[in-house]
């Protein structure tokens, strides 16, 4: 196999001893032909990150929300913003129903508790390479049990906020990291209109930007999985 049939991966891990488990495990993988991995870049920050993806074009990003402070969605809503196209995939010690539902929602497309990495990490690459998410017994029923519990609040929360439908299309392909212009030819609207749903959006969730706004509204439920 040769180096240009390799997936590239991007590790985002402040704990230098973990992240040396992650490579040699990683190396495996690949080595005994199980998947076809490179580890084009390891970052400890997500600025590093940022600057990984731009620089490296990794297919796979395996991430460690530890390093985020809690700020989980608006690191995946970075990715998006800057045009990151590949995979998430997700690695925390939170096994917590809002920390999984979160991460999940905000576009990763798997969850490893870091505890089961070497049961779950193999399997997770391979789904999420097919384009399928990866979510173990136990985060699935965390992640339901906050889906359903979320689904009658954020109706009650759009309501209350005079969230309309429209105006919710918006904030979905802001979610995608789409330009004013591409929003408007997806909604079939002009770019003027576009920017008129935006500032009322921004009043009615007391914001000033693209990225508050997002993550202000995934904080209230009102964008759906």
């Amino acid at each position: 196999m040769t180096i240009d049939q390799l997936l590239p991966v991007l590790l985002v891990d402040d704990d230098q001893d973990f992240c040396q488990e992650l490579h040699i495990l990683l190396n495996f993988y690949s080595n005994n032909g199980q998947l076809p991995l490179e580890i084009v870049a390891e970052a400890a920050s997500v600025e590093q990150a940022i600057n990984f993806v731009t620089q490296k074009q990794p297919a796979l990003i395996i991430l460690d929300l530890g390093l985020t402070s809690g700020n989980r969605i608006a690191t995946l809503i970075r990715l998006k913003e800057i045009g990151f196209i590949g995979k998430v995939l997700i690695l925390s010690d939170h096994q917590e129903d809002d920390a999984i539902f979160q991460a999940m929602q905000a576009g990763a497309a798997g969850y490893i508790f870091k505890n089961r990495l070497v049961t779950q990490l193999c399997e997770a690459i391979a789904t999420a390479l097919k384009s399928e998410i990866y979510l173990p017994t136990e985060a699935a029923s965390g992640f339901f049990r906050r889906f359903w519990a979320d689904s009658e609040a954020s109706v009650l929360t759009r309501q209350k906020l005079q969230i309309t439908e429209r105006e919710q299309e918006v904030l979905h392909w802001l979610l995608q990291g789409d330009s004013n212009e591409e929003i408007a030819k997806r909604l079939y609207i002009t770019v003027a209109t576009v920017k008129a749903h935006l500032t009322s959006i921004f009043k009615k969730l007391q914001v000033t930007n693209r990225t508050q706004a997002v993550v202000t509204a995934f904080k209230f439920g009102l964008i759906p999985a």
